[in-house]
């Protein structure tokens, strides 16, 4: 039997058994495939690993601007004692030399120029001097395969240029495009319902009457769900009513493989998030409150092999609440499988700063503090943002956030911290 907190709520746990728990069940089946252009793959995730149907490059070609010789004319070669070698032409770009060169030959090239049969090697322009119209002289000896690039150095056929569950990168396109690679296997994109719940919203387009807000909640997880590689699926705002809120999540299980419901997370009498996890059935509710601010009365559950969400109402602990537990269980929807998703934490980089002002942790949480970025004499300093978790201000101004571990009393300023970017 789960032990009760003073409330009547399941005892609050610690960020890591938090995760533990969800991630234990995160054994989601693997997303359907698509194939789609190379041209839109940005951002997607590899799903069938991508093999090189040829070398790259397919000849040996140079790169620099020089002279395509054999190595051997230009051994001993140096200013007191140059090589003299027989121009007999130039290797126009784009077209393989038609006639090898032979002993005590060159013939010039220009940075990506095919080798001629024979060459070995290139000798920049800048060591060597033109004696007459068809005589060089070589200043400096060039090693085998100097300034070279030999067939398949790049990628050779049958490598794998591609792993599965790669996000796709520019680079990524490009490199498949060299090698004729046009369209790419993909898994596709989640789709993720978000409900808002709370008699206080109204849409954002509306003019809240006096005591009511608009929704903003519903904003910030759109754009981080697109971020993550999910499609958002609104659901619109929901009234403080547990049936209503039943209705719209079994409707949502019908298309959507993630559940996010903002507001109702917390323990009243408006608040029935839990009993609509619990509702369909085990495993229910796996986590009621977590250890940490902001995002403690955070609800964690699954209806059957959909991982269901409660999200506090507060901007701010939307936005860590979605970094810390939400972005790892997506990460495993779209089939992204090189996410460090144990760590609990967003993928985005992480930067070292000194605390520019003391900051503080109650007893018995783990604080995760808004912070912004500035350079003060060269050096990067995390400043804290003022407000509380209900300030969606603080949200813009900030960068990233500085963790406050558990059972710590704060962090002073001028220690060195780690800023995990939003």
């Amino acid at each position: 039997m789960t032990n009760k907190d003073m409330l009547g709520r399941s005892c609050v746990v610690t960020r890591e058994e938090a995760l533990r728990r969800i991630l234990e069940h995160a054994a989601v089946p693997s997303p359907a495939h698509e194939s789609i252009p190379i041209s839109s793959s940005l951002g997607r995730i590899v799903a069938v690993e991508v093999i090189s149907p040829s070398e790259l490059p397919a000849f040996a070609r140079s790169t620099m601007d020089g002279y395509a010789v054999r190595s051997a004319d230009t051994f001993g070669a140096g200013e007191s004692l140059p090589a003299l070698l027989n121009v007999i032409g130039d290797i126009p770009m784009g077209v393989i030399p038609d006639r090898a060169i032979e002993k005590g030959e060159i013939m010039k090239i220009a940075t990506g120029g095919a080798l001629p049969e024979g060459a070995d090697a290139v000798v920049m322009l800048e060591h060597t001097h033109a004696v007459d119209e068809r005589t060089i002289e070589i200043t400096r000896p060039a090693g085998p395969i100097e300034h070279v690039v030999q067939p398949g150095d790049d990628l050779k056929k049958g490598e794998v240029i591609l792993s599965r569950g790669h996000r796709m990168r520019p680079q990524d396109m490009a490199a498949l495009a060299s090698v004729g690679v046009t369209t790419i296997d993909v898994f596709a994109r989640p789709k993720v319902a978000v409900i808002s719940t709370g008699n206080e919203l109204v849409p954002a387009d509306a003019s809240p009457a006096p005591g009511r807000i608009r929704d903003s909640n519903s904003y910030n997880l759109e754009g981080l769900i697109l971020q993550s590689g999910g499609i958002p699926v609104r659901k619109g705002i929901i009234s403080d009513d547990e049936d209503l809120l039943r209705t719209t999540v079994k409707d949502a299980l019908k298309d959507c493989c993630l559940v996010l419901i903002t507001g109702g997370s917390s323990v009243g009498a408006a608040d029935h998030t839990a009993k609509v996890v619990e509702s369909f059935g085990p495993p229910g509710v796996l986590v009621h409150g977590v250890s940490m601010r902001p995002g403690k009365p955070l609800i964690a559950g699954w209806a059957g092999t959909v991982p269901i969400f409660g999200l506090p109402g507060h901007p701010v602990a939307v936005a860590v609440s979605f970094e810390v537990f939400v972005r790892p269980v997506l990460a495993r929807l779209t089939g992204e499988i090189t996410l460090p998703v144990l760590e609990g934490i967003s993928a985005y980089r992480v930067v070292r700063a000194n605390l520019a002002r003391s900051i503080s942790s109650g007893p018995g949480r783990e604080d995760h503090v808004r912070v912004f970025l500035e350079k003060r004499d060269g050096e990067l300093w995390a400043v804290p943002v003022r407000g509380g978790s209900g300030l969606i201000s603080t949200l813009v101004k900030a960068v990233g956030t500085v963790v406050v571990p558990l059972g710590t009393i704060g962090i002073e300023a001028g220690d060195e911290v780690e800023v995990r970017l939003f």
